[in-house]
């Protein structure tokens, strides 16, 4: 499809921040690329791109644009590639989760879909909830584990699991087992957004609000800042669990509320539910039921 084609000469060229880096790497004449550049502008009518001495910048609109074009061609691929393997009316469920949850879940529940017969096939994404509940209500997932999502009548919501937040930090000899609220109030802190506003409502209850050193949409960010540069954040326990034994951090629990945030496995009412839908949904039950037996999601025998 041209309009497709298109779209990726874009994402090329974004990527590759400027026209000429990017008719190399694709293999396209320079003059040819441009001008598909300015035919794509003109058909939504703004510009797209700043054209800059050395390479190019994105305009607000551009980055709209760079974003959907990400989404609607990694959907063309995947649907390219189903047709090519003969599996266009093939069954499979897509699954969307939190970054702070996928390396957590995902792995155990992926092993027990292909030991089911027939290998249930079974697509993943990860998203904060905001982005996991706007893909589930498009149909871009089928299913969602998504934090303390807001109550409505469009999802069906079922309760996974209630996960302590604890406050991570570079592991120090001494440091206390647990500080109060209101020390943690005092504490310079790295957050996500979603994380920040779960936390920040909880403590309203105490007229207490923390002290945000950076807001942070990266979980991955934030335990590299928190691990080699010594910075403190507010986080899901299971999050940092395995970075324990490496003994480079340490899990102070909080005293005197307990933060903590729900994880719920979020439908969408009006659609129908296939058999695969409802396997999905046990082994979701069954993988959260694991790993709490196995502590993922409590508080560790914290050290001193």
């Amino acid at each position: 499809m041209n309009n497709l084609k298109a779209l990726r000469y874009f994402v090329a060229v974004v990527d590759a921040g400027s026209f000429t880096a990017a008719a190399a790497a694709i293999a396209i004449a320079q003059p040819a690329l441009t001008r598909q550049i300015k035919e794509l502008e003109e058909s939504f009518g703004t510009q797209l791109l700043h054209r800059l001495p050395r390479g190019v910048r994105m305009t607000a609109a551009g980055v709209t644009l760079y974003e959907a074009s990400q989404r609607i061609l990694s959907e063309a691929d995947r649907l390219s590639q189903n047709l090519r393997n003969g599996l266009a009316g093939a069954a499979s469920v897509s699954l969307g989760v939190p970054p702070t949850l996928g390396r957590v879940l995902l792995p155990g529940l992926f092993e027990s879909c292909l030991q089911l017969p027939g290998a249930l096939p079974m697509r993943a994404r990860e998203a904060f909830t905001p982005a996991l509940l706007d893909w589930l209500e498009r149909g871009i997932v089928d299913m969602a584990i998504v934090t303390n999502p807001p109550p409505g009548r469009k999802f069906s919501l079922r309760p996974m699991i209630n996960e302590p937040f604890a406050l991570i930090s570079t592991y120090k000899k001494g440091r206390p087992q647990s500080l109060s609220i209101e020390q943690l109030a005092e504490l310079p802190v790295l957050m996500t957004s979603l994380h920040h506003g779960i936390v920040d409502q909880q403590l309203r209850t105490l007229n207490l609000s923390l002290k945000i050193e950076g807001i942070i949409d990266s979980v991955d960010a934030i335990r590299e800042l928190v691990i080699k540069f010594g910075h403190s954040t507010i986080m899901p326990v299971s999050v940092f669990k395995d970075d324990l034994n490496s003994g480079s951090i340490q899990i102070t629990q909080i005293s005197g509320i307990q933060l903590s945030r729900t994880l719920v496995l979020a439908q969408r009412r009006d659609r129908d539910k296939a058999a695969d839908f409802n396997i999905v949904e046990q082994l979701i039950e069954s993988e959260f039921s694991k790993l709490e037996r196995m502590g993922a999601f409590g508080l560790p025998n914290l050290r001193v």
